[in-house]
């Protein structure tokens, strides 16, 4: 294997303009991530492994699936200028970020718009893939590339189909289905006793401004959940989630 010990390294500096650019790379940092990312077919560029680690580096199986060429010993400061954590593994996987063809949904489908906490994005699309919602459109939200996206959905990002795309594209797209479109409003009906017809997508809003009124005027009708008086409102994330396994609970019923 390649070793790189210096921070000014070509390669080094082109892999960290590219980091800053986000230019269509996904950078992993830990076995886990790297290996859902191998499993799901994504493509690696380069994977980094700090050079004290060459021992751990044989009971990484999955790295068995990568050309040994594209595997680059390099030091911690290497590993540091590209870690999001305190304490990193010491494996930097960079993959070519996949590029899903634009379609109309087929079953049920999540729609975010404008959410900007990639942690509430990243927990949706894990429990979008729990509930098997398997398209998920992404309007002006956080992007499904950054790393908390990454982190919090818990490798979800790497089995679903998500678009990121502005609301008109989105309008033109769903246009095309005979899918009813649910939102969420506080003065909704109720989801425990809803009819919902399947398949069907959810809308949920931004944390503060709710949904965007372009898309309330193509909503079937609007949900809510109901909770305690003491409690103003639910993270979008719990709430997305709980409406979410209701309507997969009410499809199978």
């Amino acid at each position: 294997m390649k070793i790189i010990t210096s921070l000014q390294n070509e390669l080094i500096k082109d892999l960290k303009k590219q980091k800053a650019n986000n230019k269509g790379l996904l950078f992993l940092d830990g076995a886990k991530l790297i290996e859902e990312a191998i499993n799901s077919y994504f493509k690696p560029k380069i994977i980094l492994l700090n050079e004290t680690q060459t021992l751990v580096y044989q009971n990484y199986n999955f790295l068995k699936k990568v050309n040994p060429e594209l595997i680059i010993l390099v030091n911690k400061k290497i590993i540091d200028a590209f870690t999001e954590v305190k304490t990193s593994q010491g494996i930097i996987g960079v993959f070519f970020n996949k590029r899903v063809e634009l379609n109309s949904p087929n079953g049920n489908f999540l729609v975010l718009d404008n959410l900007q906490d990639a942690g509430n994005v990243g927990t949706l699309l894990r429990s979008a893939l729990g509930a098997g919602f398997k398209d998920v459109y992404l309007l002006n939200c956080a992007s499904a590339s950054n790393i908390k996206t990454i982190r919090s959905s818990m490798g979800a990002v790497f089995k679903l189909d998500i678009y990121e795309i502005d609301t008109q594209t989105f309008i033109e797209v769903y246009k095309k289905t005979h899918y009813p479109l649910y939102g969420t409003d506080m003065k909704g009906k109720s989801i425990y006793n809803f009819n919902f017809q399947t398949p069907c997508g959810v809308v949920l809003g931004n944390e503060g401004q709710g949904i965007s009124e372009e898309l309330k005027e193509i909503l079937t009708d609007t949900l809510t959940i109901p909770i305690d008086a003491n409690l103003e409102s639910l993270n979008v994330g719990v709430a997305g989630s709980i409406i979410i396994f209701q309507i997969k609970n009410k499809g199978e019923i």
